[in-house]
């Protein structure tokens, strides 16, 4: 403690445990003796702030997941699992909620959603918005569809999709960041744009295609009581937690969503940045949408339509903020599959078709409500 302006410097932290400390020269050269004799003192440096022990550990893992809005919806989607068990059990007829037909359906329609989800997610958490996803969604599934069934392989006709979906995804951010118009504005424009477009590739009849065994096996297998978008799920997933959470460009997006112009400060491109997070969201666009048409078959001209809105909601009941700088992969992936969950509930329940949507709207107004409570916390 400093006699004269009464601050505490790092010299003045005492020693855990109040006994001598031989350090390395340099250490041994800060260490100064405490006002009446007592135990010497080091500075502090941030490895003492560090979790020392798995406890401490657990504590922080569970503090940052909580603080990205991933720990709230893990702890409904488990409750909300655990009341269908007891349903099930209760009336296994009624509501046949673990049998097989119906897992197979849940893991053909959550990995679409999640993919899409995720994909929306990370340019989200950037601060910006793609209204023209589903747009992009058909015109990729068509491609795929047309190309397979004109003669190409599954791996140059899934190349062509990823491809166009990439490209439309960058052609937004372009004008984006380039031309400095807002991302709602241009992406309902070329939402449009690439509906017109479906139309004048196809047509208005639906694109048919038969996918041979091998393709059937590789993007849609079934697993027993799962199929093989799982997969395909987990391993997107995986991968763009490493990249959010744990890569350098993660911590980019979250800064450029975040304060633009701090990030500038310190260095980050925001414009190269956002054309990244587009980038990102056509390649899982892409993706689903392929995963889409090895599934039904077909791909009518307005398959994507309304997806943007299912993948937005996705992200917000995952606890993305719609202002930028707040998510995390985890709630993504949740946030699809309690949407999906909720309406296989009520299928299964038997109410009627109008109250889908209905108690969908709930869930999305109930968390942008509960996750703005969080900012404001945090704040």
């Amino acid at each position: 403690m400093s006699e004269r302006s009464g601050q505490v410097t790092a010299e003045s932290v005492p020693v855990a445990g109040g006994a001598a400390v031989e350090d390395d020269a340099t250490d041994s050269t800060s260490a100064t003796s405490a006002p009446g004799g007592s135990a010497p003192t080091r500075k502090r440096t941030l490895a003492d702030s560090a979790p020392a022990t798995t406890a401490e550990r657990l504590t922080e893992r569970l503090r940052q997941v909580r603080g990205r809005g991933a720990l709230e919806i893990g702890l409904v989607f488990v409750l909300v699992q655990l009341g269908c068990v007891i349903y099930y059990l209760v009336d296994p007829v009624g509501f046949p909620y673990l049998e097989k037909s119906n897992f197979n359906v849940l893991s053909q329609s959550i990995p679409v959603l999640a993919i899409l989800a995720i994909g929306a997610g990370v340019l989200i958490i950037a601060g910006e918005f793609d209204l023209s996803l589903g747009a992009n969604f058909t015109f990729c599934a068509l491609v795929f569809t047309r190309w397979y069934a004109d003669g190409a392989s599954a791996w140059a006709a899934g190349g062509m999709a990823l491809l166009t979906g990439i490209a439309i995804a960058l052609v937004n951010g372009i004008l984006t960041t380039k031309a400095r118009i807002p991302s709602f504005i241009v992406t309902l424009g070329m939402m449009l744009f690439w509906e017109g477009a479906a139309l004048f590739y196809n047509g208005t009849t639906a694109a048919l295609m038969v996918p041979s065994e091998t393709v059937k096996q590789v993007f849609t297998a079934d697993l027993g009581f799962f199929r093989g978008q799982v997969l395909w799920l987990l391993g997107v997933g995986v991968l763009f937690w490493l990249l959010v959470h744990r890569h350098r460009l993660g911590n980019h997006i979250f800064a450029v969503g975040g304060n633009p112009a701090a990030a500038r400060a310190i260095s980050i491109n925001p414009d190269r940045v956002k054309i990244i997070a587009f980038g990102i969201l056509g390649l899982c666009v892409a993706l689903a949408a392929v995963l889409t048409a090895v599934r039904t078959g077909s791909v009518q001209p307005g398959t994507g339509r309304g997806m943007e809105l299912k993948a937005i909601a996705a992200t917000v009941v995952g606890g993305v903020a719609l202002s930028g700088g707040r998510g995390s992969v985890l709630g993504m992936v949740l946030g699809a599959a309690l949407i999906l969950t909720v309406q296989d509930i009520l299928l299964l329940g038997g109410a009627p078709g109008f109250y889908l949507d209905l108690f969908v709207g709930l869930i999305i107004v109930a968390a942008a409500l509960f996750n703005r409570m969080i900012e404001g916390r945090a704040k």
